[in-house]
């Protein structure tokens, strides 16, 4: 088999611009942008544990440690304990976060708005991809039992 007719080569490839394309547009934020997918879950529901937030993006505690301890030390977040577990903790976006979200929100969509590809092609392909991902969640799922 060769590389170019890989599925999963292209799909790495675009995972990579896209990281390119959000590590330019968030930088004078101070961000990354495994902060940025961080900061989206907090702003869609704030006050999450790690576990949570391990489970809505994806990652594994090992990933997600070390982002949400940066997050924390630049002052993005905020970190207390749990107080129905003390192995937990709750991370809540501070002030600065909130305050920012508007200038980050702005500065993605000039980013993007620049595009016709996405405005025309963007949510039928961001749907393939769910479908993509749920049938692969469901082999790797196959494979555990």
């Amino acid at each position: 088999m060769y590389l170019q007719h890989q599925l999963c080569f292209e799909v790495y490839k675009a995972a990579n611009q896209f990281t390119k394309l959000y590590t330019k547009t968030l930088q004078p934020f101070g961000l990354t942008y495994p902060q940025y997918i961080v900061l989206l879950a907090l702003y869609e529901e704030d006050s999450q544990t790690t576990s949570s937030l391990c489970k809505r993006l994806s990652l594994g505690i090992g990933t997600l440690h070390p982002i949400l301890q940066k997050l924390t030390e630049k002052g993005w977040l905020v970190k207390s304990p749990s107080a129905t577990d003390r192995r937990a903790a709750h991370f809540t976006l501070s002030d600065q976060a909130k305050q920012a979200k508007p200038n980050i929100e702005q500065a993605i969509y000039d980013k993007l708005a620049c595009s016709d590809y996405l405005a025309t092609e963007g949510f039928a392909l961001k749907e393939q991809i769910k479908q993509l991902n749920q049938f692969l969640h469901n082999m790797n799922q196959e494979e555990t039992r």
